[in-house]
């Protein structure tokens, strides 16, 4: 045996020896192995990532190099190659080019040597690619030749073509002409066109301001490099004007023009002629043109752009004047670089096996195919045929493998296909499709036994049954992809199958140990079930089962597998381990539908369903419809909503207006809608009023969700029934009749136009004074007459209107007009000074009749010396008959000036003299000091320093003693001229003490309080000074007790 290795592959030969005719034949096997079979690398040909483009590089460009891009995936990784028209570029050649990874860099390119075609080629070990062909221009644009152009002469009216001759260039171009100097350029119009094919400027007819001198201007679209031609003089001639003449066409397309799919079209046309010909464009097939198409340069242009086939055909172009007209006809012919309908992909195949691989593109001409592998030409031989740009390959060996390129091309061009081809050899191998250890199958079943092991070729395989060679027979049959099929399977047909695959490589064999089990039965089953909406119910799921068998069970609704965990709030599953019983918590509509269990073991599944019907109150019915509206009444209709399994029983309409709180159910007829009914008329409603209805279906469930509302309508106008309401009156102003009254809501006024009709009388006079209040919001009325005398008597009633007529009256009411001022002032105003911040003011009530009204009451203006009397007066106002007021809050030792006046609801009356009064001093700032007291069981000796008052404060006249027990709020006050007092006290709990000095000007400054504790049968002293001092009080002291509050005893 001999043994080769490849880097990537094994070839192995096998030597046979035969004895016959004492010769020995030689076959030789090619064993080829991917090597992703071998340590499980990953081995790939090259695939392009980035391939070369077209470039144009601009001659005198400041960058002095140009790359092409060549970038390929694969491992291993790949190395590049260059050609440039199919030569190999020498890449030693620094300094002209540069490989950066798989790019080529061409260093300070050449024009002379560097322009052609470039191609990469990637290679690694599987194989090489060649990428598409990369054409390298130069662009440049030389300088006019410095001659003098000859003068051009023409007659006026004549047309003349003036030549540009472009230097020599490469690359698209643009021109222009300058008209005299520049930067004065030729407008071009429906007289002057510029060709940008051939660079000349046409006149169609020559007038004398185009005398003078024009230059051509060429610019290189590449390199924005701008040169210019020699000025060519145009002058008229002498010897008269040119007449009119038909149409000459200097300007037009070629007789055929091929243009590529997807590219922009132009096709240029002008003529001269005298008087200016019009240029118009039309298809001779006589179709219409497309929208896309556009007209340019006063029609001297026709574009179409993205070109496609239906484009292709013939154009006409018109030129046409009043002498005549002449016609340019061409054709435009579609074609299309290759495209591809169909690649190859990369393929893995076995030795010995064909190949046959397509690849088709579209194009126009249509496409011719031609294939390489690794970069070269594909070599035909008797195995190797193309057809059609299909590639065959018989009798595959390793040899074969490698990077194949398909190539589609046609003369505008061509398309590159690459996939790679590896053919494979080796012995059968389950470590990819391993057999499946175990096959679990119910009694009287079929059953499938895989064996697909991967061989290169495939393999014969045969099975066995534990040591015996499985046989076919009526059960037993073969399967071409070599698997096992046993019908009616039996507990006989228990045991391990063995599948043996072999080819001329190697063998190897997997096994399937078969288990029979018994059938799964379902022992009780979901049933049909009518339900309400809200109630639970259990659909059951009970089986039988192998006992070898794991089990699962599945529930499946309206179709759909149900996520337990998406609708946990409703479903779940309860029951044993052979039960799979489904719960359905708070049911609604939605749970509506076809539930089914499955049932499934490792060898068999089996299924039971049930109708579920969920009932509940009706949907909302729909196009809820006002046919017909009145002022009162509107007839509604509407469509039967869904009943959800219970029929609807009865509908209720309601309403709803701008004035409304939310829908309100409302009166129909019929008064009560069956189910079967869906037209009804509202009753009762207010004209002039805008509404919405929508109807409530009803079944035996309850009430169902209501309806879209209808679109709002407005009943119509009515003359207005409901007056207003508390109409009432009186006050104002001396010869006033005020009337009151609600106004009328808008939902009642009926229609548009609303007002209110007043109408009152004098008490006891047969006549009605009538007066009319057009604003609809009024509530008030006031009728001014000097007749009137005061506080009589009124009738008083307020009607409503609008534009449809009068409505009613409100009852009649009587109202009072307004009452007189008074007409004296107070009498006998007097004021006396209370303390040093209060002054009480008096007088006598002023005499009054009732018929003059309802005297309120009384104000008192007053103010002191420090300002005006208006800018300083303040008020107090006092009810009905009170004759006095206290003024408070005063400013201490200061005169203040008082006048008194009575008032009514007409007004106030006049003020009385004024009384003055000044308010004593404050009481002094001091407090008592240095209090003692001395308590025995029964009594409290209190002994404190006279308070002496400073000369603005009232003189002292004598003192208060404030006490309580702690545990009460109630305070008793005893009076005295002296400096001491005894008070009769049970001292049994605390006292608190405070004294005070009294004044006309009120009380002085509390001193310190004084807490005296609950003394048992002993006595106590203190005193609020920091030193104690003790100063018995003789019995003689007199003291007065003015008044107590809440006695303790």
């Amino acid at each position: 045996m001999d043994f080769f290795l490849h880097e990537h592959s094994f070839l192995v030969f096998l030597l046979q020896f035969q004895n016959a005719d004492s010769t020995i034949s030689l076959t030789s096997y090619f064993f080829w192995m991917s090597s992703t079979h071998i340590g499980e690398l990953l081995l790939q040909g090259p695939v392009f990532i980035k391939e070369p483009g077209n470039s144009i590089f601009p001659v005198g460009s400041e960058d002095k190099k140009i790359t092409f891009n060549c970038e390929a995936r694969g491992n291993p990784s790949p190395h590049y190659r260059w050609q440039l028209n199919g030569s190999d570029i020498d890449l030693s050649l620094e300094y002209r080019y540069k490989l950066i990874g798989g790019n080529l860099v061409v260093i300070n390119p050449n024009r002379n040597w560097d322009i052609g075609s470039y191609q990469c080629f990637a290679t690694n070990s599987l194989g090489t690619v060649v990428s598409r062909e990369a054409k390298l221009q130069f662009a440049y644009l030389e300088n006019f030749k410095t001659k003098m152009r000859s003068t051009v002469s023409v007659r006026e009216g004549q047309g003349v073509v003036l030549l540009c001759g472009p230097p020599p260039h490469s690359g698209e171009l643009s021109y222009a002409w300058i008209f005299n100097e520049y930067p004065s350029f030729v407008e071009e119009d429906s007289r002057r066109f510029v060709s940008q094919e051939t660079g000349h400027l046409y006149i169609a007819k020559v007038e004398p301001s185009d005398v003078g001198n024009y230059t051509c201007v060429v610019t290189s679209m590449v390199t924005n490099a701008r040169v210019l031609g020699s000025p060519t003089p145009l002058v008229l001639r002498s010897d008269g004007v040119m007449g009119e003449y038909e149409p000459k066409i200097e300007v037009q397309f070629p007789e055929t023009l091929p243009a590529a799919k997807g590219s922009t079209v132009k096709l240029e046309c002008f003529a001269l002629g005298n008087p200016v010909p019009q240029i118009n464009w039309r298809r001779s097939d006589g179709l219409p043109f497309s929208s896309k198409i556009k007209l340019r340069k006063f029609n001297g242009i026709l574009e179409i752009p993205n070109f496609q086939q239906e484009d292709s055909g013939s154009y006409e172009c018109i030129a046409e004047n009043s002498r005549g007209k002449n016609v340019a006809r061409g054709r435009l012919t579609y074609y299309a670089k290759p495209h591809w309908v169909q690649t190859i992909k990369d393929i893995e195949i076995a030795v010995e096996d064909n190949l046959y691989w397509e690849c088709r593109a579209s194009g126009k001409p249509k496409p011719s195919y031609r294939w390489l592998k690794n970069g070269e030409a594909l070599v035909l031989e008797e195995r190797i045929q193309i057809e059609n740009g299909a590639l065959t390959i018989s009798n595959l060996n390793v040899t074969d493998s490698g990077m194949f390129q398909c190539i589609a091309e046609n003369k505008h061009g061509l398309v590159y296909s690459s996939a790679e081809l590896k053919v494979v050899a080796s012995a059968p191998d389950f470590s990819r499709n391993p057999m499946k250890k175990l096959v679990q199958v119910q009694a009287g079943s079929l059953v499938i036994l895989e064996c697909k092991p991967r061989a290169s070729p495939s393999a014969f395989s045969f099975w066995k049954k534990g040591d015996r060679i499985v046989q076919k027979s009526e059960r037993i049959s073969f399967l071409k992809d070599s698997g096992l099929k046993i019908t009616n399977v039996t507990k006989a047909d228990v045991g391990s199958y063995t599948c043996i695959a072999e080819n001329q490589f190697g063998k190897a064999n997997g096994t399937t140990r078969l288990v029979v089990t018994e059938p799964t039965r379902i022992t009780l089953a979901p049933s049909n079930m009518d339900v309400s909406v809200g109630e639970s119910v259990i659909l059951p799921c009970q089986v039988q089962h192998d006992p070898l068998l794991d089990i699962m069970f599945t529930w499946y609704f309206n179709g759909a597998l149900t996520d337990f965990k998406k609708e946990g709030s409703h479903f779940e599953k309860v029951g044993g381990s052979s039960s799979g019983d489904l719960m359905i918590r708070n049911i609604q509509l939605k749970h509506s539908g076809k539930y089914v269990c499955m049932v499934q073991t490792g060898v068999d599944r089996v299924s039971s369903a049930a109708d579920l019907i969920v009932r509940g109150s009706p949907g909302p019915p729909a196009n809820v419809k006002v046919v017909e509206i009145t002022d009162t009444t509107a007839q509604l209709s509407w469509k039967e909503g869904t009943d959800n399994h219970s029929p609807v029983i009865s509908y209720s309409v309601q309403a709803r207006t701008p004035f409304s709180v939310g829908w309100q159910t409302v009166t129909t007829v019929p008064e009560v809608i069956d189910g079967k009914t869906h037209t009804a008329t509202v009753v009762e409603l207010n004209p002039w009023v805008e509404y919405e209805f929508r109807v409530v279906a009803s079944n035996k469930i309850g009430g169902g969700e209501p309806s879209l509302p209808s679109e709002k309508v407005r009943t119509e106008e009515a003359v207005p029934e409901v007056p207003p309401s508390e109409v009432s009156g009186g006050g104002g102003s001396r010869s006033e009749l005020v009337i009151t009254w609600d106004p009328v809501p808008e939902e009642l006024q009926n229609g548009e136009g609303f007002g209110y009709v007043v109408a009152f009388r004098p008490y006891g006079v047969t006549n009605w004074i009538q007066t009319v209040v057009t604003s609809p919001d009024t509530s008030r009325y006031v009728f001014r007459n000097e007749s009137i005398v005061p506080f009589s008597r009124y009738e008083v009633k307020v009607g409503v209107y609008n534009n449809k007529g009068e409505g009613p009256f409100s009852p009649v009411t009587a109202v009072f007009s307004a009452e007189e001022e008074p007409a004296v002032a107070p009498s006998q105003v007097s004021a006396d000074s209370l303390s040093s911040s209060e002054i009480e003011v008096s007088w006598n009530a002023i005499p009054w009749k009732l018929s003059n009204g309802h005297l309120l009451g009384y104000e008192v203006r007053f103010w002191n010396n420090s300002g005006g009397e208006e800018e300083s007066s303040s008020k107090v106002k006092v009810s009905g008959n009170e004759t006095s007021a206290r003024l408070r809050d005063l400013k201490s030792n200061l005169a203040y000036y008082m006048a008194v006046r009575a008032y009514n609801s007409a007004g106030t009356g006049p003020f009385s003299a004024t009384v003055n009064a000044t308010t004593k001093k404050t009481p002094p700032s001091q407090p008592p000091g240095n209090v003692v007291w001395n308590a025995t069981d029964n009594k409290v000796l209190l002994n404190w320093e006279r308070v002496k008052a400073m000369e603005n404060e009232s003189e002292v006249t004598g003192y208060k003693v404030f006490y309580r027990t702690s545990s009460q709020h109630n305070v008793q006050v005893l009076s005295t001229n002296k400096t001491s007092a005894e008070l009769l006290l049970p001292i049994k709990e605390d006292y608190i003490i405070e004294v005070k000095a009294t004044t006309d000007g009120g009380d002085g400054t509390s001193s310190e309080q004084i807490r005296i504790p609950g003394i048992t049968n002993m006595d106590a002293r203190g005193s609020t000074s920091a030193i104690l001092n003790v100063h018995p009080v003789s019995n003689s002291i007199s003291i007065v007790l003015f008044f107590i509050v809440n006695a303790l005893w």
